[in-house]
């Protein structure tokens, strides 16, 4: 099974990766299908879980090998500069789509709209959001995917996995934050699953499209890998960490999830990547 995964096309492994990770969007939103209401406590513990996961991620599977990368292909003392523009272009790219998308964010009640928001409904609006979350995640797997064919030895098919995980990880608490609410409008069940899975299937365009684009235009790889990063962060700190802080009740529990997500990330990433 291992060397047959191996041996598989770069492509192929990022559309497989893609498939796990909305599956863990799908595990999430079938929460529909046990509870009737968010927790608010396992929420805010799911996503400061799911913030630390996806910081750590940025730096140890994502911005550290666009630096070795740039080294190995003779930046030298301008090593930085790719991880820098990369990380820069990727926070403004989605700061970009999320003053032009209409969209609620996370935690925002779903009855309390304005006309300044959109004549889309609220369950269409955190249905765009959590798509919109999504895409930077798809194309940071499938960059890590795209990386192994580089043949540069900076990225193994174990730390790109790792990676899958870590955002597999962090997707299962999108889903029920998506599902979850939806139900309590007073939606039917399935309805509120399909809504929820759906919003990862752009995980898999985007993880095929960024393994694609690494493999035609190598020299776009320690760019490609910092914008990932970049667009990460700025989900992380847009929508992820504020809305794990909302409640004052759970802060400190949030927090701690923050870090014992980090932590877990950081060690799987450094001891087997």
């Amino acid at each position: 099974m291992i060397n047959w995964l191996i041996n598989l096309n770069p492509i192929w492994q990022a559309a497989l990766a893609g498939v796990f990770t909305w599956f863990m969007t799908a595990l999430g939103s079938a929460l529909v299908f046990f509870f009737d209401e968010v927790d608010e406590k396992l929420l805010v513990t799911m996503n400061g879980f799911a913030a630390g996961v996806m910081f750590a991620a940025s730096y140890w599977s994502l911005l550290a090998p666009s630096i070795i990368y740039a080294e190995l292909e003779g930046y030298g003392r301008w090593s930085f500069i790719p991880a820098l523009v990369g990380f820069l272009v990727g926070g403004v790219f989605l700061r970009f789509i999320d003053a032009v998308v209409p969209h609620l964010h996370l935690g925002e009640n779903l009855t309390d709209l304005t006309d300044e928001k959109s004549s889309l409904s609220s369950t269409a609006l955190l249905f765009i959001a959590i798509t919109i979350h999504n895409i930077p995640e798809g194309l940071s797997v499938g960059v890590a995917f795209g990386a192994l064919a580089s043949g540069m030895g900076i990225s193994t098919l174990a730390s790109a996995l790792i990676l899958t995980i870590g955002i597999g990880l962090q997707n299962f608490p999108e889903g029920a934050a998506l599902a979850l609410p939806i139900r309590a409008e007073a939606s039917s069940k399935w309805r509120a699953f399909n809504i929820g899975q759906a919003s990862a299937l752009v995980e898999i365009l985007a993880a095929v499209l960024g393994a694609w684009l690494v493999n035609q235009i190598s020299a776009i790889l320690p760019y490609a890998l910092a914008f990932a990063a970049g667009a990460m962060i700025f989900v992380c700190i847009e929508e992820l960490i504020p809305s794990s802080q909302a409640n004052r009740t759970y802060t400190n529990i949030a927090t701690m999830s923050f870090m014992i997500g980090f932590a877990i990330m950081m060690t799987l990433d450094v001891a087997l990547g």
